[in-house]
């Protein structure tokens, strides 16, 4: 099988932490985003992933894939748009990629969403109900802020797509994961096309798309709230699944993830949802909740870190507080004595 995920957006949404890595590459659980989606697919028996990448990803997508081909024993091929495409135009410039004479479906990724990826059971759902395309959909609290699937519920077919919806018609909305037979390609012209407004309406008017709901856990981390938000929710599946992956400890307090490498000092209270990366060194009595420190960072004695993002080499001074999604990039260094920040993008 072949998949393809949908990488080309400029991260604008995660700025300033896309300024220094292309938004894929970003760590989210101490791992490139887009890799808990390569492993996924790896594990559901992808041979061949194709990343759709715009014309200003730099050179080090290239080192990555050059280093996990290697590790996960996967092949990984880039299709780069000279302009964009939107969400459906990709497939079609990849169509020599993603289709050979096994006529097997292949899987449609966005690249910033992060769930459980039940990808086997897609792949089972499709085959039961013969469709010509299958998605994921999730169930949200709010739906009005997004576009409503509307699908019969005793056989999983969907009716009609509803773009934030003044009344209630549903709550399940696109979890952008999908499994598509080779047919859905002769639908897409290679120009700009939204799957989700063009393609999958067509597709739907003929009763022959059809909507997962998905299990667990589902969030888009595209932007620092829902990164975040997507953090606890993360660590809570680890929690249920794999445990052994979580620190435990008298300064631990509910659900960690800390590299081994990590030097923590004493009087320190770290918990409940944090990640701490690589090489970081946290100081005496530092106090962490629901934040990500990313790779090569210094956070100095007493300072308080909490719902913020703490982007690659950067230092936090001592007694500092960083606050209320305050996201730090690379490199950025906030003061001793006592500086607060609040919500603020450095």
């Amino acid at each position: 099988m072949k998949a393809l995920i949908l990488v080309g957006g400029f991260g604008t949404r995660l700025r300033p932490l896309t300024f220094s890595m292309p938004k894929p590459l970003v760590d989210f659980g101490n791992k490139p985003m887009i890799l808990h989606q390569i492993e996924a697919l790896k594990d559901a028996g992808v041979t061949e992933v194709v990343l759709a990448i715009n014309h200003q990803q730099p050179e080090v997508m290239l080192n990555f894939v050059k280093e996990y081909e290697k590790k996960l024993d996967i092949k990984i091929t880039f299709s780069q748009e000279t302009e964009p495409l939107g969400t459906a135009g990709p497939l079609a410039l990849a169509r020599d990629k993603l289709v050979d004479e096994s006529g097997k479906p292949f899987f449609v990724l966005n690249s910033d969403v992060i769930c459980e990826y039940p990808l086997l059971e897609m792949i089972e759902f499709h085959k039961i109900h013969g469709a010509e395309a299958s998605i994921m959909v999730t169930k949200v609290d709010d739906p009005s802020e997004y576009g409503v699937v509307v699908m019969e519920e005793t056989t999983s077919r969907v009716e009609s797509f509803v773009e934030k919806p003044l009344h209630y018609v549903g709550n399940k909305i696109n979890a952008g994961i999908y499994l598509l037979n080779p047919s859905v390609l002769d639908r897409i012209e290679l120009r700009r096309t939204s799957i989700e407004k063009e393609i999958f309406p067509k597709i739907a008017s003929e009763k022959k798309l059809y909507a997962m709901l998905l299990p667990g856990f589902w969030m888009d981390i595209g932007q620092p709230k829902d990164y975040i938000t997507g953090q606890r929710l993360y660590l809570d599946s680890l929690r249920k699944k794999s445990l052994q992956e979580l620190v435990t400890g008298d300064h631990i307090v509910g659900n960690v993830l800390v590299d081994e490498s990590v030097v923590i000092g004493e009087g320190c209270l770290i918990g409940p949802d944090v990640v701490i990366g690589p090489g970081c060194v946290i100081g005496s009595g530092v106090r962490l909740f629901g934040c990500t420190v990313m790779r090569g960072v210094r956070i100095k004695e007493h300072a308080c870190i909490s719902n913020s993002i703490v982007g690659w080499d950067s230092t936090v001074g001592r007694w500092a507080r960083v606050f209320n999604r305050t996201v730090l990039g690379k490199d950025v260094h906030v003061a001793d004595a006592e500086v607060y920040s609040s919500g603020t993008v450095i």
